[in-house]
């Protein structure tokens, strides 16, 4: 198993693609994992670019410390992680929480970061997003993962998605009771924190912001709010998507980053 040590933590990783390409990084949702959930991702996108995922703080085989997490510590755990690595500077893209987690980078370490892709992401929260954490919360310290379960799903998936695809959907509580209920808490109560808005204007690296036209967690209006408060950003919306915008519509949410990406490289030379 792929472990390295940063900031005090032992941390998961993945390599994927050539060795000599510009490097891509992936930070995973919530309840993610690098291990599994960028299955419709990492075949495409390393075919071009040296992708990197890996689990946070808190996340899949990374270590799970006590005590609070803050989106400046994940942001500098990675940035720790690429000096390992070393790797100067790389695309960071992220999704939900993970786009919460590239937007404390590219404000805390511009030199580090070439594109910003944010995906179904907020860099504020509204007061029924912060009812929904919080319901969250509350199931996950129930102890019962079909509790937690029953939150999260309707509001991570459209209802076409969940209703095509039962077997996925019911594979999925498997794998929520394998999950450390006291780190999701953690992860949650950080979240709870973001509050980015203010700060979006010093993000000067070239972004990508794209959301699920159906996500009814981190719609379209918090993508308005990054897209009109990063200058050099553009905005797509993946029509007949819910909130994991990667696993609904895998080969559009593929086309709009590799598309970005190619246009930085075209810049670039």
């Amino acid at each position: 198993m792929p472990i390295i040590q940063a900031n005090g933590l032992n941390f998961y990783y993945e390599f994927h693609g050539p060795q000599n390409a510009p490097v891509l990084v992936l930070n995973n949702g919530i309840i993610m994992n690098a291990a599994t959930s960028w299955a419709f991702q990492t075949a495409a996108f390393s075919k071009h670019y040296r992708l990197l995922q890996y689990d946070l703080r808190g996340q899949g085989q990374s270590d799970h410390p006590d005590g609070e997490y803050t989106m400046e510590l994940h942001a500098a755990d990675l940035a720790m992680l690429l000096d390992k690595f070393n790797i100067e500077r790389a695309h960071i893209a992220g999704i939900s929480y993970g786009g919460e987690v590239a937007q404390a980078f590219a404000i805390h370490y511009p030199d580090k970061l070439h594109a910003l892709i944010l995906a179904d992401t907020v860099s504020e929260i509204h007061d029924d997003l912060a009812i929904i954490a919080c319901s969250w919360i509350d199931a996950l310290e129930s102890g019962k993962h079909l509790a937690f379960f029953n939150a999260t799903i309707p509001w991570n998936f459209s209802t076409r998605f969940i209703e095509e695809n039962q077997a996925l959907i019911e594979d999925a509580k498997t794998r929520y009771a394998l999950l450390d209920f006291s780190a999701v808490i953690q992860l949650c109560k950080c979240f709870l924190q973001v509050d980015f808005s203010s700060r979006l204007s010093e993000i000067q690296s070239p972004t990508c912001v794209i959301v699920g036209e159906l996500d009814n967690l981190k719609g379209i209006n918090y993508a308005k709010i990054l897209r009109a408060g990063i200058r050099h950003s553009e905005l797509h919306v993946i029509t007949g998507a819910g909130h994991a915008s990667c696993w609904e519509r895998a080969e559009e949410f593929n086309t709009i980053i590799l598309g970005f990406l190619a246009k930085q490289k075209e810049i670039e030379m």
